[in-house]
């Protein structure tokens, strides 16, 4: 009996090492995974950001400024398409605010750049399904979703014209030439984005971290000044 009651001691010491060892290469195997897996990642980083970014990008195009009579003006063309949800939100009523903005700035080495000047253009399209237009509104300060100035501005038969009106910019005036001193530096700091904060809380909240619905583009460049006379 002692011996049976030994070697039945040593069977469930056997088995149970046995059952040890397979759990603990188990979790071995887990970690090398994890750790190959990020190795991996480190390795190739650039499929792993492109799946990060996939957000819709806006070109801007001939960013250009000229100096005509009293003021210097801006021109540039944007290059964009709506992504399928914005645009199916645009269908079902909701109306999309663009906003556009050229700030001027003064540089200088012992301080900060100093703002000169700050224009705004702020757009807003909407869809009539009666009329099947689109209408476009266009103001230097930031439109109301309600009243009078909703039912103004430009009707287009289709979306493409009415969105060519808002990637177009001619001739736009950002700063006046009373307020650039002959001899010192400035640059011109272009933006435009979908503004959501003009959107109705709950879409605001709907599309909060989507990146279809982040529709935005920077781009600087310097301003020619021309020498006092």
């Amino acid at each position: 009996m002692a011996f049976i009651t030994q070697y039945s001691k040593k069977m469930q010491c056997s088995e149970g090492c046995r059952f040890r060892g397979a759990r603990f290469l188990r979790m071995g195997l887990i970690v090398y995974g994890v750790l190959l897996g990020l190795s991996l990642g480190f390795m190739h980083p650039q499929p792993v950001m492109a799946q990060l970014s996939q957000v819709p990008a806006v070109q801007v195009a001939d960013l250009s400024l000229e100096r005509l009579d009293d003021a210097y003006y801006l021109s540039t063309t944007l290059g964009f398409d709506l992504p399928v949800p914005v645009e199916e939100a645009l269908n079902k009523g909701v109306a999309l605010y663009f906003l556009s903005q050229a700030e001027v700035f003064k540089e200088r080495w012992y301080w900060y750049e100093k703002s000169v000047s700050l224009q705004e253009r702020h757009y807003r399209l909407s869809y009539h399904p009666l009329s099947r237009q689109w209408r476009l509104l266009s103001s230097s300060k930031p439109i109301p979703n309600s009243g009078l100035g909703v039912t103004l501005g430009v009707a287009y038969d289709n979306l493409q014209e009415a969105l060519f009106a808002v990637k177009r910019l001619s001739n736009w005036r950002v700063v006046n030439a009373s307020d650039i001193e002959s001899g010192s530096k400035y640059h011109v700091d272009f933006r435009f984005k979908l503004d959501l904060t003009q959107f109705p809380r709950p879409l605001q909240i709907g599309t909060l971290g989507d990146s279809e619905w982040n529709l935005s583009a920077a781009k600087s460049t310097r301003l020619g000044v021309e020498p006092s006379k």
